[in-house]
């Protein structure tokens, strides 16, 4: 997280302003931790915590040789090691001559690769420690915290929370965040009202729409899940029938709302509506471990329809204009990090219901280790976002806080591995992609 540190800090537009303040290293001016203005006192917080961090990862080097790791965590440290002392002379480089966009890529490149090194070395280091021991993240009681909705018995409003169940609301509020921070950083301050009403009212369509289509396509399964045996159509509380034209209906309202925008955002709303319904429900969930790697793009969809909704365009010109497609990706490599939490939880669960994810196919210890491996992707990803659209410090302090909270909970998982673990790191997970998105939308809208 130290490396996570710089690398944020690096990428947000504080640091470029500020870098034009000290144009020598390692002393300003040949004054050391001169703190006349906040400018300079960016700059110098910035090469205090390299020097700190660079001090931990020569620790770490050194632990992983003198405890005997595995070859492949020793070769992840060394690399780390012999590319810091680089990564800081392509930063003397910067701050000398000036930031170009060479050398500004360079340095992100390299900070990202000791990133990495060190997020695989923990990974395998952590399997290799716990990968044996025994593991009971699904044992007990099967209704958690995730799902412990209650049931009300008969009549009309009964009926109708029936109904809301179908459209699963507990999606709807993170992917409408999605789609608003797609909104912002597309259109910034300058965001209109009626443009968010129509899009985030056809995304709740829509995600109705995908909801009650996903549980007419797994009525069946849901019979046989002691954590979706209460579902309204595995219950028998809503007819099938009504069920499907519900689904339609809401689709068709849902694509009605997308074109009072413009026709784009009505086709990418199209496409996640049968993505998830079809194309996840239907055919990845079933069959492959993968379903939930790929299943993300339909939770990345909403950032594009967000910034479509503005643009009329998936891609803009300038280094700004793939914003939308950044977004997609924090949201597409954060998924599994998430999903994983939740399928370990289950894993019994979605045994009986036929679906073979990572827990049931490759094992507890396998998933947990991806469960990192996705995660050091997304922080790298959210990193990217800010390279590319200046998000600022409220940004920066997001993904590094929560960030390093989701990293602890992750790694508690593969110290305790029992389910109250598994679901604290999933609910980790919600508080970071929460948390990042509303930080997007507010970063963004600040002049």
């Amino acid at each position: 997280m130290g490396v996570y540190v710089l690398l944020v800090v690096g990428a947000t537009s504080a640091l470029t302003d500020a870098a034009s303040a000290c144009r020598s290293w390692p002393a300003c001016g040949g004054r050391w931790f001169a703190l006349d203005s906040a400018s300079l006192a960016i700059v110098w917080g910035h090469r205090t915590a390299a020097a700190v961090t660079g001090i931990l990862v020569v620790a770490v080097a050194a632990l992983a040789w003198r405890r005997d790791e595995s070859l492949r965590v020793r070769a992840a440290t060394a690399l780390a090691l012999a590319s810091y002392p680089v990564q800081i002379w392509v930063g003397a480089v910067a701050a000398t001559s000036g930031v170009s966009a060479a050398v500004a890529g360079a340095h992100l490149a390299l900070g990202v690769v000791i990133f990495a090194a060190l997020v695989a070395a923990l990974a395998w280091t952590l399997e290799t420690q716990t990968g044996d021991l025994p593991s009971t993240e699904w044992e007990g009681s099967a209704k958690g915290a995730d799902d412990g909705e209650p049931t009300p018995g008969s009549g009309p409003v009964a009926t109708a929370y029936a109904y809301f169940r179908l459209m699963k609301p507990r999606l709807m509020w993170l992917l409408c965040l999605v789609a608003s921070a797609g909104m912002a950083l597309a259109a910034g301050p300058d965001l209109e009202v009626g443009t968010v009403l129509a899009t985030l009212g056809g995304g709740v369509l829509a995600i109705g729409a995908s909801g009650t289509f996903n549980h007419v396509l797994e009525r069946e399964k849901d019979e046989r899940m002691s954590r979706t045996d209460d579902r309204p159509l595995a219950n028998d509380r809503i007819p099938l029938r009504n069920a499907v034209a519900f689904a339609f209906v809401l689709a068709a309202a849902s694509m009605v709302a997308f074109l009072s925008v413009n026709v784009l955002t009505a086709a990418l709303g199209l496409t996640a509506i049968v993505f998830y319904s079809v194309i996840y429900t239907l055919v990845l969930k079933p069959n492959t471990r993968q379903s939930t790697v790929i299943g993300g793009a339909a939770g990345a969809l909403p950032a594009l329809i967000g910034w479509a909704a503005v643009t009329g365009d998936v891609v803009g010109p300038g280094p700004t204009g793939i914003a939308g497609l950044g977004l997609a990706a924090v949201i597409f490599l954060w998924t599994p990090a998430h999903f994983y939490n939740l399928a370990l939880a289950y894993k019994d669960d979605y045994e009986r219901g036929g679906f073979p994810l990572m827990p049931v196919v490759s094992g507890e210890a396998t998933t947990r280790k991806h469960i990192l491996y996705y995660l050091g992707a997304t922080l790298v990803s959210a990193l990217a976002l800010a390279a590319v659209t200046g998000l600022g410090a409220l940004y920066a302090g997001t993904t590094v806080v929560f960030g390093s909270v989701f990293l602890y909970f992750a790694v508690r998982l593969h110290r305790e591995r029992d389910r109250a673990a598994a679901m604290r790191s999933f609910h980790a997970s919600n508080a970071y992609l929460g948390c990042l998105l509303v930080a997007v939308v507010l970063d963004a809208m600040v002049v």
